[in-house]
């Protein structure tokens, strides 16, 4: 878990993955690739921007669940569902959705309709890679995780004590905190594991 941020961004810009993303929007892999360097750290920073301590955790269930694809990066982007991608991106962005996109076209001398595109045949397989994280580390929790009970299956409680403990032991919540300077990790309490779930049950509202 302590690599996973860079582990997804890493195999997210992998040259089988550029390539693949360049067969399915036609778009030169140099470009996909400066998108894609410009686009995630914005697209991580607003995940943990729309988190709040008070979502429900049920609709993070329902967003994992719909994306649960453990094939390669490449294989998922080829087979992606670009609506689908391009409705996750909204729903990251929000109201902010066009002038970031516009943000990230300008920054990359790419055009808006490149950005969505690229953007949209990713996010699928960015759903699916957190997905398998949250499976990987309830695995990884079972034996050991205060408020973690896999017995009956994976409920919202147990969601709950997996962010909660993957914060406490500097895990995902102390990566995100690395990632953007260190705001995640100023508080390993029940609202910090929360907020970690709303931030990822907002792609699917």
């Amino acid at each position: 878990m302590n690599n996973l941020l860079q582990l997804l961004v890493s195999s997210m810009t992998q040259q089988s993955s550029i390539n693949a993303a360049e067969k399915k929007t036609g778009i030169k892999g140099v470009s996909i690739l400066t998108i894609l360097s410009y686009a995630l750290p914005l697209i991580i920073k607003a995940m943990t921007k729309n988190a709040s301590s008070q979502n429900g955790a049920q609709s993070l269930l329902g967003a994992l669940t719909q994306h649960t694809s453990n094939r390669a990066m490449p294989d998922q982007i080829a087979d992606a569902d670009v609506e689908d991608g391009t409705k996750i991106i909204g729903h990251i962005f929000g109201n902010d959705t066009q002038n970031t996109v516009n943000d990230i076209a300008k920054n990359t001398n790419t055009s808006a309709d490149d950005v969505i595109k690229v953007l949209g045949s990713m996010a699928p397989a960015l759903l699916s890679s957190l997905s398998a994280a949250t499976t990987a580390t309830a695995n990884a929790q079972k034996k050991q995780a205060a408020g973690v009970d896999l017995s009956d299956g994976l409920d919202v409680s147990d969601l709950v004590g997996i962010f909660q403990s993957t914060t406490n032991a500097g895990g995902l919540g102390g990566l995100l905190g690395s990632f953007l300077g260190g705001q995640t990790q100023q508080t390993q309490n029940t609202n910090d594991g929360s907020a970690l779930l709303s931030s990822l049950l907002s792609l699917m509202k």
